[in-house]
């Protein structure tokens, strides 16, 4: 096989956090079917990381589950420590920050606690382990960070102040080391999506549902899949662009 014909991702290594269901899953699947080893984190779904990983591996990729609470410093570096030190894998070239969070209470209800998770894992987490994987992408002079952002940091609703905040600093951050890593050829940017079919969007009722749909100006959900072929093309598409926020929204973020 020439170089031609390998896989746009032959040996790059992705690291995928929450990357077992929703939108991390489809992540993981899109990067390993285009060639990429593939470490998938999880918290809390170890059984659909292993099968996702299995399913991976019997389609011809590479994929190992990896568990850790990336909202963590010392879990999000050991977890980036354990992907480099696997045979299987190796240094993390591609970091997708998905791994999210998102409690439903009015700011005067909520609680310390929601207000810090929201931030440790939508915003924490994606500072610990870009400090982790910079080291090796800005020696290697290549690498590719994408935070998962939301619309909501663009169009703010009630009752999600701490998820809104949150992805409104990633949003800084992204930009942050957008400008710190683009002399070594590191490339961060953010894709920011609207209402996609996940287990949260499984949970609402449907007078929550049909209020969503109203603010969407396409009026309709989007699959999983089509979050991950944004991010796809944003890893291997926008070779010329770094510290931007691509919206996959249906319309909710035009402005």
């Amino acid at each position: 096989m020439s170089a031609g014909d390998l896989p746009p991702y032959a040996g790059r290594v992705a690291l995928v956090t929450g990357g077992s269901r929703g939108i991390g899953a489809a992540i993981s699947r899109t990067l390993a079917g285009a060639g990429a080893k593939v470490a998938v984190n999880y918290l809390h779904s170890e059984a659909a990381a292993r099968s996702l990983c299995a399913s991976l591996e019997d389609a011809g990729g590479v994929a190992r589950p990896f568990r850790a609470d990336v909202g963590r410093a010392d879990q999000a570096a050991a977890l980036v420590e354990a992907v480099g030190a696997d045979p299987a894998l190796g240094p993390v070239d591609i970091l997708v920050h998905n791994a999210g969070i998102q409690h439903s209470a009015m700011a005067h209800r909520m609680s310390d606690a929601q207000w810090h998770e929201a931030f440790a894992v939508n915003l924490h987490a994606a500072f610990y382990l870009s400090r982790a994987v910079l080291p090796h992408m800005r020696a290697a002079e290549a690498g590719v960070i994408v935070f998962i952002a939301s619309a909501s940091a663009s169009v703010a609703h009630a009752g999600a102040a701490g998820y809104i905040a949150a992805k409104h600093g990633l949003i800084g951050l992204t930009k942050a080391l957008a400008l710190e890593s683009a002399g070594k050829q590191i490339r961060v940017n953010a894709v920011s999506p609207g209402l996609t079919q996940t287990d949260l969007v499984d949970a609402l009722s449907p007078p929550e549902r049909a209020k969503l749909l109203r603010i969407t100006p396409m009026g309709r959900i989007a699959s999983p899949g089509e979050i991950a072929a944004t991010v796809d093309w944003v890893i291997r598409g926008a070779t010329y662009s770094t510290g931007n926020v691509f919206h996959v929204s249906g319309g909710v973020a035009m402005g």
